[in-house]
């Protein structure tokens, strides 16, 4: 049986920066959260890629973490993510802000390292997570 459209619940996170395309922040469907890639942008601000990558860092989750809110999800649910990172050299970077703040959760991961990315960011994050039970 194939999903109906009332099946499908597009996200839009106030705390997060609208899309820029056609796309949703995130579509939960069965209880799973589905956000679409999120780059280290800021709400009014205009696109800032030369920010340190620890700040592109911290800018992605903190816009991860808004759309999981959103959706009645968190952190803690994250059950895959999957980043991209420009430079090899910013992987240690991404290991301990990405540990901070996940804290203990652990989710299944995947980092691609790329050589660009839109706008020129230096990184960009996806993820699966599942709804808090009602």
């Amino acid at each position: 049986m194939s999903p109906t459209p009332d099946d499908l619940i597009p996200i839009l996170s106030r705390d997060a920066p609208a899309p820029g395309g056609h796309y949703s922040q995130a579509i939960v469907h069965g209880g799973v959260v589905y956000v679409s890639g999120q780059l280290p942008t800021v709400i009014g601000s205009p696109h800032d890629p030369a920010a340190p990558f620890d700040t592109q860092l911290r800018r992605v989750l903190a816009n991860l973490t808004a759309i999981l809110a959103a959706a009645g999800s968190g952190p803690d649910r994250i059950l895959k993510v999957s980043a991209y990172i420009v430079g090899g050299e910013n992987w240690p970077a991404f290991n301990r802000i990405y540990a901070e703040v996940l804290g203990g959760a652990r989710p299944a991961r995947s980092v691609v390292p790329v050589p660009e990315l839109h706008y020129g960011y230096l990184v960009e994050i996806d993820a699966i997570a599942a709804q808090y039970p009602e």
